[in-house]
C-alpha cells in the first residue's frame, strides 16, 4: 500500500532541506525505513546527520510516528499508516 506521509524537519536539519519545515512524501512505502530512503534521496545531506554508515539511526536522533517513538515500535521496520506525521527530533543537551 502506498500512502502520503509528512516528515517534520527540525531546525538543525533545515539547511539540508532547502529551509523546509516539513516534507510531504506523496507516494511513501509502508515502512519508516523505506520512507526515510525516499526523504534521503530528495535531500542527501539529511541522511549523514541521521544515520550511521551502516544505515542505523544515530543515538542522538529520535523519530516519532505520531506520538510513538520508533525505538519501541519496530525501528526502521515500523509501519506507516495513511497520512502519518513523522517527527525527527534530535536530542538536546546542555549543562
Amino acid at each position: 500500500m502506498i500512502v502520503p506521509v509528512t516528515f517534520h524537519i527540525p531546525g538543525a536539519l533545515r539547511e539540508f532541506t532547502e529551509g523546509r519545515r516539513s516534507v510531504v512524501i506523496e507516494n511513501s512505502p509502508p515502512t519508516l525505513g523505506e520512507a526515510l530512503s525516499l526523504l534521503w534521496n530528495l535531500y542527501p545531506g539529511v541522511r549523514a546527520r541521521m544515520a550511521t554508515e551502516q544505515g542505523e539511526i544515530r543515538e542522538h536522533i529520535n523519530i516519532f510516528i505520531g506520538d510513538e517513538n520508533i525505538r519501541y515500535t519496530g525501528g526502521l521496520a515500523s509501519p506507516i499508516s495513511a497520512r502519518s506525521e513523522i517527527s525527527i527530533v534530535p536530542n538536546i543537551s546542555g549543562g
